[in-house]
């Protein structure tokens, strides 16, 4: 059986390089087939996962050589750290390695959405029309503020671009420590703060017990009329019923969710978010781009290496 095993999909290259460097399996899909993975990890001493590998109490029970798992990605709510530190099994994520795609992904959105309905007026052009009034008033990025929920690798490459972009920046993050190097770049305000100043919201904390449903019904009528909510951190954190409330209202002027609470989603989440036009909807692919997927590969495959080096 494998020496590694690699259960999704992984920039082509480093995947090819590692197969042909170790015993190494590779199958994008092999996370879907539970069955088939179990049997492939049992020799493997290193597993490489994006986030949808669940590796739980089953899976290290069936992988007693496993020394790592190296995540293609910084969350860790498919991986039960607690279970593989018991093991002394080292779990590596890519930290920062696609804070820039993450961070584009916020700005641009936060763009579209500020701008209303500018983005998607190719129908009617084409259709003959040319109604400026209806497609034209939005606003500007520039001025405005951005409020940045965690405040670590991708919060602060967000901030850096926000920066960049003319706005002023705050941000929420109770792990960084009040001297961190990091505050010189935005204010630190506390999360109702945040929420009430904001023009721009965007969600960079992991999904724990106490971040399920930060932004609830309660947060959402503090946010400033028309302003916008980014969620690409987890689902969960925000909470989908209100949210959706809060658009069809006119509270919001807009979100972005990259996330969802179930993914991929279900008849309840497509009946919930129909029809509200003022919503882009993306399947977890904020920090997925060509040059992501090449940085957080080669993490990946210099940690397999340096573990599996030392024996």
């Amino acid at each position: 059986m494998a020496d590694v095993v690699i259960s999704e999909f992984m920039h082509e290259p480093t995947a090819r390089a590692l197969v042909a460097e170790f015993d190494a399996h590779w199958d994008p899909e092999l996370w879907r087939k539970r069955e088939e993975l179990l049997r492939h990890v049992a020799d493997a001493r290193a597993i490489v996962v994006r986030n949808a590998t669940q590796v739980d109490q089953e899976l290290l029970d069936a992988a007693p050589r496993l020394k790592l798992v190296a995540r293609m990605g910084v969350g860790l709510d498919n991986i039960d750290v607690e279970a593989c530190r018991a093991r002394g099994v080292e779990v590596c994520p890519a930290v920062g390695a696609n804070a820039v795609s993450v961070a584009e992904y916020v700005i641009a959105t936060a763009m579209i959405l500020l701008r209303g309905p500018a983005y998607f007026a190719t129908p009617h052009v084409l259709a003959g029309g040319w109604d400026r009034p209806r497609f034209g008033g939005g606003r500007e990025l520039e001025g405005r503020v951005m409020g940045i929920v965690g405040f670590g690798s991708i919060g602060q490459v967000v901030g850096r671009k926000a920066r960049g972009m003319g706005m002023e920046v705050i941000a929420h993050d109770a792990a960084l420590p009040e001297d961190a190097p990091a505050w010189q770049g935005a204010r630190r305000v506390d999360l109702d703060t945040l929420i009430a100043e904001a023009d721009v919201v965007t969600l960079h904390c992991p999904r724990l017990p106490e971040t399920i449903d930060l932004i609830d019904a309660a947060r959402l009528a503090r946010m400033k009329p028309g302003a916008i909510l980014v969620n690409s951190a987890r689902g969960g954190i925000v909470n989908e019923p209100a949210l959706a409330a809060a658009l069809r209202s006119g509270q919001l002027g807009g979100a972005a969710l990259d996330t969802l609470d179930v993914e991929p989603i279900d008849e309840a989440t497509r009946e919930l978010f129909q029809g509200i036009d003022n919503l882009i909807l993306t399947p977890h692919i904020a920090g997925v781009t060509q040059e992501s997927n090449r940085r957080i590969a080669e993490v990946a495959a210099a940690n397999v290496r340096r573990v599996l080096a030392a024996g």
